[in-house]
């Protein structure tokens, strides 16, 4: 499997890049020309997988949606397969995010396409979502309210200009309302009124934050909204895209129509004639929740927005940085501290990264954020303060991040104390796992030599690691006039050896 460390450098290396979106209903890809900062859309890609209907009661991917999700792929990894590792992105969204035996498929489609599989958070997707639309349409000043109706999810955003303000994931989507509502295919008004009215269940959890925070213009992204938009368009029903008269139009030709089956509708594509009425039982509900008039399409959405996360990412406006810099704050921790470890943990890296196979960017990025968010558990407990860390890192929303990336920090800022072998219910690969024990290493080292706390006292150090083996050579004296680095250090060796490491110093 590819690791979840990869070879990037600052500086944008990529001439061509390319996002991948495993969700709930169908999987997309979408291949981008980058030309001085600018992108141009060059190829997509797509089949309608519907990875959510394979999902039991029990939240297991039966074999066979998991073979069309992978038989997809297969297709994707054919146009792919010579783009280097950090030019593609591939996030999965609800059906994966729910999904019990998620990393049996992770690790299959990992053998497919070489390209690390991430497993991003609902709101981390709606951030993304609006930041396709966001760089796809501009509205000037104007506050925008986002709604993408996804197979397994609805995401709603309010935001304006670049920035998202709310952000907000329900776990309904086209798919899962058709299993629950049009299991058989067929249409009355009953069974779609009663989808419409377990979606304003569903919206009443954010319906009055939303209506309080207002906004000037609605917009719709993907699957759903993109048909009834062309349905709505094809058929001259609105030259104002989405309106409440357009959904009565198309509900009175559902009625009549009576199943999937027999829809016939100017605009709307066969394949997504099973999972229609289930979206538009959902967006009738938000527009009556929400007292929509008229709604816009965007033709940006998820796959968009991955795309410029990755520009974001080699451009110095990395939201993850941004979302680290907000917890340092908010966790007050003391940056003082959390610099000079940072600082010592970087040094101690750069040393060993060759012996060690930790030459990634996203290696060095993960040890910064861990050495600068170590203490963030601190405000709760001190003698568990590295358990309470890896608990707010783990369930924090934090937006930038996939799944992956908050565990691996969580795991990394759980073991910079104590038991070094303590560990996460997460499955990392053999490969990642041991990048993460190395990491680990090198974290506990810098703390260690910082356990005074004194603010400019620099360690000068050495370091050469073979395999399982680190040694440390400081400068003649240093150790003697510090006799708790020493012992801590010699501590610390006691603790590695017992887990298989060798720590030695002079």
């Amino acid at each position: 499997m590819q690791s979840l460390f990869l070879q990037q450098s600052h500086d944008f290396p990529f001439e061509k890049i390319a996002a991948i979106d495993l969700g709930s209903n169908s999987f997309h890809m979408v291949i981008a020309q980058v030309t001085h900062g600018q992108l141009r859309i060059t190829g997509e890609f797509g089949d309608k997988v519907q990875l959510a209907a394979g999902l039991d009661d029990q939240g297991v991917l039966d074999e066979e949606s998991q073979q069309r999700g992978l038989d997809c792929l297969a297709q994707f990894a054919q146009v792919i397969e010579d783009m280097p590792a950090g030019s593609v992105r591939v996030v999965g969204t609800n059906a994966l995010r729910v999904a019990k035996n998620r990393y049996d498929f992770i690790g299959k489609a990992m053998d497919i396409m070489s390209h690390p599989v991430e497993i991003i958070a609902g709101r981390e997707e709606a951030r993304l979502i609006y930041v396709g639309v966001s760089k796809t349409m501009d509205h000037g000043d104007s506050k925008r309210l986002v709604v993408d109706i996804g197979g397994g999810s609805t995401e709603f955003i309010i935001g304006q200009q670049l920035e998202p303000i709310l952000t907000e994931s329900l776990h309904m989507g086209c798919v899962s309302f058709k299993q629950r509502f049009f299991a058989d295919g067929s249409i009355t008004k009953s069974n779609f009124q009663k989808a419409v009215t377990a979606a304003r269940l569903e919206l009443l959890s954010i319906q009055d934050d939303y209506l309080d925070e207002k906004w000037d213009v609605a917009i719709g992204s993907s699957g759903t909204i993109k048909a009834v938009f062309n349905i709505a368009k094809e058929n001259n029903w609105s030259k104002k895209g989405i309106t409440p008269k357009v959904l009565k139009q198309i509900q009175k030709a559902l009625f009549a129509a009576g199943h999937a089956d027999n829809i016939e509708l100017s605009g709307l594509k066969p394949e997504r004639k099973g999972t229609f009425a289930a979206g538009m039982a959902i967006l009738t509900a938000v527009f009556e929740c929400f007292d929509v008039k008229q709604m816009d399409f965007s033709l940006g959405a998820l796959r968009e927005g991955v795309l410029h996360d990755i520009m974001g990412r080699y451009a110095d406006s990395d939201i993850r940085e941004r979302t680290v810099n907000y917890m340092l704050n908010q966790y007050h921790i003391d940056t003082e501290q959390a610099k000079l470890v940072t600082h010592t943990a970087l040094s101690a890296l750069a040393q060993v990264k060759d012996d060690w196979g930790l030459n990634s960017i996203s290696s060095e990025d993960l040890l910064r954020w861990a050495g600068l968010l170590h203490e963030v558990g601190a405000g709760i407990s001190h003698s568990r303060y590295h358990k309470h860390g890896a608990y707010i890192i783990r369930e924090s929303d934090m937006p930038g991040f996939s799944q992956q990336e908050q565990q691996a920090l969580a795991n990394l800022i759980l073991r910079h104390r104590r038991k070094f072998t303590q560990s996460l219910d997460y499955r990392f690969t053999k490969s990642d796992q041991q990048d993460l024990d190395r990491l680990s290493i090198l974290l506990r080292l810098a703390i260690l030599l910082h356990h005074d706390r004194k603010e400019g006292d620099m360690p000068i150090f050495t370091l050469k690691a073979d395999n399982k083996s680190l040694h440390a050579e400081f400068l003649p004296g240093w150790l003697d006039s510090r006799p708790l680095t020493l012992a801590n250090l010699q501590r610390e060796a006691e603790s590695l050896i017992a887990n298989g490491y060798t720590l030695t110093f002079s």
